[in-house]
């Protein structure tokens, strides 16, 4: 990136964002201590082969409309990337979702072995609240505290990991009897609901450490709030019409593997127009929730049109 890049200034601040939490997350794993290389190695290959880094650079524009520099969000931004790292390692091992592919290389079970990749994922895990019970992320141990409540809260049984077995469920992994693997005809509300908390937990997250970070009044928060919550359920529609739709080596991962697997979309529900309308009207409510904060969300409305029209 250079001065006179002519990138849009959302792909300036995304690229931005990316390579600050890829240097951090870089630096935090150095410190970790892990024992060998193949263990660092793993923990690499899950976070520093690129990505949208969709989830830091919210945290780091939701501080922003308060004031807090990007230095001051990065550990918050970090911890957050760790979490969603981990997260993906584990979906791509063959119990969960099977893929071979992630970001266009091999995913880490395919790169390493399995082993490798539970004990890297697990060490992303636990490296995210490491990060955030340091003193770099917060001058003060109680805004600590939240944040480290905050992500705990959005990535366990109540929000992604819970999101993660209800999407199982919904497969028909545990059904009983002669038939397995049937998936369920879940209702439109019931497909909301699991993917709010798979998919949009630790989007709101995102949106909810930025402004525990700026401290931030009720009023403020709640806002933040009514815009992660679409941007999330927005994010999870584009995903599942791209798996549809979209082209593997653009995307960087197998696609059309959702219908086979029997998942509960609402692609699926509504239809692909229906879906889209869904999208349009969600971008819509996330400008709506932000229009209190004026020209300084800019970027963060852009983002939420971006997340609606992305393509990998």
């Amino acid at each position: 990136m250079t001065a006179t890049d002519s990138r849009p200034p959302l792909a300036l601040a995304l690229s931005r964002t990316a390579d600050a939490v890829a240097t951090y997350i870089d630096d935090a794993i150095t410190r970790s201590g892990a024992p060998g290389e193949r263990l660092a190695s793993a923990m690499r290959h899950a976070t520093l082969a690129g990505g949208k880094r969709l989830r830091p650079f919210l945290v780091v524009e939701s501080a922003a409309l308060f004031g807090i520099s990007a230095a001051r969000a990065m550990p918050a931004a970090a911890a957050l990337e760790c979490i969603h790292c981990y997260s993906l390692v584990h979906d791509d091992l063959p119990a969960m979702d099977n893929d071979d592919l992630r970001r266009g290389r091999p995913t880490v079970h395919r790169a390493y072995d399995e082993a490798t990749a539970i004990l890297a994922g697990d060490a992303l895990l636990t490296l995210a609240f490491e990060i955030l019970a340091g003193e770099e992320a917060d001058e003060d141990p109680a805004a600590r505290l939240a944040l480290v409540a905050s992500l705990a809260r959005a990535a366990g049984v109540a929000g992604m990991i819970g999101g993660q077995m209800l999407d199982l469920a919904a497969e028909g992994r545990f059904a009983q009897g002669p038939l397995h693997r049937v998936p369920l005809d879940l209702p439109a509300p019931a497909i909301i609901e699991l993917q709010a908390m798979k998919t949009g937990a630790l989007l709101r997250q995102a949106c909810e450490a930025g402004a525990l970070l700026g401290r931030a009044g009720p009023a403020e928060r709640a806002s933040l709030d009514r815009y992660a919550r679409a941007v999330g359920r927005a994010f999870q529609i584009a995903d599942d019409l791209l798996d549809v739709e979209g082209e593997a080596s653009l995307v960087g991962k197998a696609v059309g593997k959702d219908a086979a697997a029997g998942k509960a979309t609402l692609v699926g529900t509504l239809g692909i127009e229906g879906a889209r309308a869904e999208l349009a009207r969600l971008t819509g409510e996330a400008e709506a929730a932000l229009a209190g904060f004026g020209s300084a969300a800019t970027l963060l409305v852009e983002a939420a049109y971006f997340v609606a029209d992305r393509r990998n």
